[in-house]
Parts: structure tokens; C-alpha cells; sequence
């Protein structure tokens, strides 16, 4: 019976192309199936001349780029609600679609050639161009040269460190350890770290929360409290609801204004 790392090895030659595209297309459509671990294997195997660099560099960028523009074409039909969508699928709900409209209000366009380097904003970055209304032309100029900047880079690293690559499965034959259970155990550990983090996030959240109907019961016996409403300027359409008298504070600039806030007072943050 042949090594796991071995049979692998020879799995990407045979079957490396199809793999390849499939696992980046599934990876960008949102399943949390991480391509990195292959796409680094395939470099190193293109250094070695078993498959061809040019080729790989053409599916990865193709499987990634058709995923893109069906989130893109996505975000501009269905708006908030298909961001919303891919945000409960993620690791990290809470931050996923704040820190896309933060990067979009800070870099724009701009966010599409580095979105894939991020994890949790690789596949949400492209349906909020669509939400922004970005156009056609600008959304395909970027998006294409991002995923080639990712999918270049990814291959490229593999294909460098070819050797170091080697070596791990080389260690992974000797120890005769399944390189396929080290990836999966590997992905449950991250898993289950991140939700004991998102769970001690909400139990920190629970005991300072309120709700509007406690807020509204505040305001109307004339308790003295300030709102500080930090939504972006992405969370605020012609339909937001904006509570009178609210102070109106992106996150990025509470460092620069935080001396606005009254001290006085308790003090309610308000975001989406």
C-alpha cells in the first residue's frame, strides 16, 4: 500500500486540472473549503515539471473569476440580502459584512485587488462592488487583475519553495501520517476556535445590550443618554431609519472625534 502524502502527490498529477478548478470555484462560491494547501502543492509540482504552471495559473484564475461574477451580478439584483446570506455562512458573522464596508468606504474599487488575500473577504468582496453599483468595465478591470495578483502569487510561492513543500511530504511518508486527516484536523481546530471566540463575543455583548424598546423606555422618562449611531455610509440608504438627535460617527473615526462623545452620560452605540 502506498504513503498517503505519495498517493496524493500522484492524484494531482493525474487528476490536478479538474481538481483544481472545481475546488477554487467551490472555495469562492462561498464553501469553506480552503484552496491554499493545493494550490501550493500544485506549484511545487509545476516546479518539478509534473504539470504545467501556465495551465493551473489559467484554471485557478478562471474558477475563482466566474465565481466572482456570479457574486457580482448577485450583489447588484439582491442588494444587502445576498451579503447578509454569505456573512451567516462565515467563521466570523459578526465582523464579516462591517469590515467589507470598511474596506470598500477606505480603498474603493481598490478593495478587488487585495479582497482575496483576506480571509473572510475574499468571497464578499465582490457582491458588495455589485451593491455599491460599481461599474461593468471598472468591476472587470480590477477583479481581473486582483485574481490574477492572488492566483500568480499563491502558485508562484509554491513554485519556490518547491523543495520546503517536498520535505513536509517527504516527513508525511516517513511518519506515514495521512496528509488529508493533518488538512482536516487542522480545519476543525480553526473551526471550533473561532466559535469559542464568536461565543464569548456574544456573552460579553449580552450583558451590555439593549434593546430599542428599552432605549425608547429610557428616552421617554427623560433619562440622559447619547446615541452614537456608527453605522457607514453603505448602512445608510434612502430607507435607514436614523434616531433623532443620534451622533453620527463612522468606527474609523471615533480615535479622531471620540472627544465629541459626552462623558456625562451613558452612551449607546448603534450599528448594524
Amino acid at each position: 500500500m502506498g504513503h498517503p502524502a505519495a498517493e496524493l502527490t500522484q492524484f494531482l498529477i493525474r487528476h490536478g486540472y479538474s481538481v483544481i478548478f472545481f475546488w477554487v470555484l467551490i472555495e469562492q462560491a462561498g464553501i469553506p473549503v480552503p484552496s491554499m494547501p493545493l494550490l501550493l502543492s500544485a506549484g511545487a509540482l509545476s516546479a518539478e515539471g509534473k504539470i504545467s504552471f501556465q495551465v493551473v495559473l489559467l484554471l485557478t484564475f478562471a474558477g475563482a473569476f466566474l465565481s466572482d461574477l456570479m457574486w457580482f451580478q448577485l450583489g447588484r439584483t439582491q442588494g444587502g440580502r445576498i451579503l447578509n446570506l454569505l456573512c451567516r455562512i462565515s467563521l466570523e458573522p459578526d465582523s464579516c459584512v462591517k469590515n467589507t464596508e470598511n474596506l470598500f468606504v477606505k480603498r474603493g474599487a481598490n478593495s478587488l485587488l487585495i479582497s482575496k488575500f483576506l480571509p473572510g473577504l475574499n468571497t464578499v468582496a465582490q457582491p458588495m462592488a455589485g451593491i455599491v453599483r460599481l461599474s461593468w468595465p471598472k468591476f472587470l478591470a480590477y477583479n481581473i487583475c486582483g485574481t490574477m495578483l492572488w492566483a500568480g502569487s499563491v502558485l508562484l510561492a509554491g513554485r519556490i519553495f518547491h523543495r520546503e513543500i517536498e520535505d513536509v511530504l517527504g516527513m508525511l511518508r516517513r511518519s506515514g501520517a495521512s496528509l488529508l486527516v493533518i488538512v482536516l484536523l487542522g480545519a476543525a481546530a480553526w473551526i471550533v476556535f473561532k466559535s469559542i471566540q464568536r461565543r464569548r463575543f456574544i456573552r460579553g455583548l449580552r450583558v451590555s445590550r439593549i434593546t430599542p424598546e428599552e432605549l425608547k423606555e429610557e428616552i421617554d422618562r427623560g433619562q440622559s443618554v447619547v446615541v452614537v449611531d456608527l453605522r457607514n455610509e453603505f448602512s445608510l440608504d434612502e430607507n435607514a431609519v436614523q434616531i433623532p438627535g443620534a451622533l453620527r460617527l463612522t468606527p474609523e473615526e471615533l480615535q479622531e472625534r471620540h472627544a465629541e462623545i459626552p462623558r456625562d452620560r451613558d452612551v449607546i452605540l448603534y450599528c448594524t
